[in-house]
């Protein structure tokens, strides 16, 4: 399996900064950032309890 470039933990403070500048509503070309972070962050964390198992 293909590891993420980042860890998870980073993928989700760019996913929470993201939020936070938003003020809670993700214009279209946000959301689409957001879907992106979050198949990263997805794909981080499984390959990190991959790794421990």
């Amino acid at each position: 399996m293909a590891r993420s470039v980042r860890p998870a933990a980073e993928v989700n403070e760019e996913i929470r900064a993201l939020w936070s500048r938003s003020g809670g509503v993700l214009l279209p070309a946000d959301q689409e950032r957001y879907q992106w972070l979050l198949i990263e962050w997805a794909a981080a964390v499984r390959s990190d309890v991959l790794e421990a198992a």
